[in-house]
C-alpha cells in the first residue's frame, strides 16, 4: 500500500503557489463570478494529499482516488507537479471551480489524451501557430501600435531567433501569409521531439492560449516573465484601452485568465522536463555503477 506524503508539504507549496504565480491571478474579480459557473460542484471534500504508487503519484481526496473525466486514475509523474495539483483543489473553498484549476486540466489531458493525439500531431499542431504567430503580424496604422510592436516584439523575435538558430516569419500586410523556412520549421521540430511526451500538452496547451509560439518559446526558456508574456499577446488590446479606456470587468478578467494559464503551462512544462532529466540521469548512474561492478 503507498504511503501518503506529509500534508505538511502539500500545506508548504498551497502557500506558495497561492501567493505565487498561479493561483493570485485568480483574483476576486474572477471569484466574484463563480456562483454563475455551471461547472462548480459543492466541495464534499476536506484535504487533498498525495500518495507514491509504482513510480506515479495519485492525488487522495480524503480517502478517495481522484480519476480524471475518462474515469482514469489520476497519477503523474513527479511530485512537484503532485503537490501543486493538491494546491489546487486545497484552494477550493464551498465550491470546487474547474475553470481554474488549470495544472488538473492539464494533468486530465496528458493522462485521458481524449483526442488520441500522437507525438506527431502534438508537434504539428504546434509548429502551425508558427505561420499565424500573434508576432508575425504588424500593423502599421496607426504608427504608435506599430512603433510598439517594433520596439516590444522586435527585441524578444531577435532574442528567440538567436536563441534556436532559425528566422521568425513577419509581414506588414494583414492580408499577407507568412512564409516559414523550411530550415526553421525543422530546427524547431527537433527542438520540440527532445521535450517529454506531458511537456509536449503543455506546449500545446500554451500555444492555443495566447496563439503565438515565439512567445510561448520566450516563456518556457525564461526570457520574459508570465506577466511581460501575456502583455506581449495583448500589446494591441491594451494600446486600445489607453487610447478608449477600459471596458469594467472584462479586461481585468480577461488579463488575469491569461496569467493563470501561462502560469500553469509553464510550470507544467518544467516539471514534465524535469521528469525526463531525472530518469536519464538516474540511467546514466545505473549503467556508470553497472560498468564499475564490472
Amino acid at each position: 500500500m503507498a504511503a501518503p506524503l506529509g500534508r505538511f508539504s502539500v500545506n508548504f507549496l498551497s502557500n506558495h503557489i497561492v501567493s505565487g504565480s498561479i493561483l493570485r491571478y485568480t483574483c476576486p474579480i474572477v471569484n466574484i463570478f463563480k456562483r454563475f459557473n455551471s461547472r462548480e460542484t459543492k466541495k464534499f471534500f476536506k484535504n487533498a494529499t498525495i500518495t507514491q504508487s509504482d513510480g506515479w503519484y495519485e492525488v487522495n481526496l480524503d480517502q478517495r482516488k481522484l480519476r480524471t473525466p475518462n474515469g482514469n486514475l489520476f497519477r503523474v509523474p513527479n511530485e512537484a507537479l503532485a503537490l501543486a495539483v493538491a494546491t489546487e483543489w486545497n484552494a477550493q473553498k464551498k465550491f470546487i471551480n474547474r475553470n481554474i484549476m488549470h495544472l488538473t486540466s492539464l494533468c486530465n489531458t496528458a493522462v485521458d489524451n481524449p483526442m488520441h493525439l500522437t507525438r506527431g500531431v502534438l508537434i504539428k499542431s504546434i509548429l502551425h501557430f508558427m505561420e499565424t504567430d500573434t508576432v508575425s503580424f504588424f500593423i502599421k496604422e496607426p504608427p504608435e501600435l506599430y512603433k510598439m510592436q517594433k520596439d516590444h516584439w522586435g527585441s524578444l523575435i531577435e532574442m528567440v531567433e538567436e536563441r534556436y538558430d532559425i528566422e521568425v516569419p513577419v509581414m506588414e500586410e494583414l492580408a499577407a501569409i507568412p512564409d516559414l523556412n523550411p530550415a526553421t520549421a525543422e530546427k524547431l521540430a527537433k527542438f520540440l521531439q527532445s521535450q517529454s511526451d506531458w511537456a509536449l500538452f503543455g506546449y500545446n496547451y500554451a500555444v492555443e492560449t495566447i496563439k503565438s509560439l515565439v512567445l510561448t518559446l520566450g516563456l518556457m526558456d525564461k526570457m520574459i516573465t508570465v506577466e511581460r508574456c501575456v502583455k506581449l499577446s495583448r500589446l494591441e488590446v491594451d494600446f486600445q484601452i489607453e487610447r478608449w479606456g477600459n471596458v469594467e470587468w472584462y479586461h481585468d478578467i480577461d488579463l488575469y485568465d491569461l496569467q493563470s494559464r501561462m502560469s500553469a503551462a509553464a510550470l507544467f512544462v518544467h516539471w514534465s522536463n524535469e521528469t525526463v532529466k531525472i530518469k536519464r540521469k538516474s540511467m546514466l548512474s545505473s549503467t556508470s555503477s553497472s560498468s564499475y561492478v564490472v
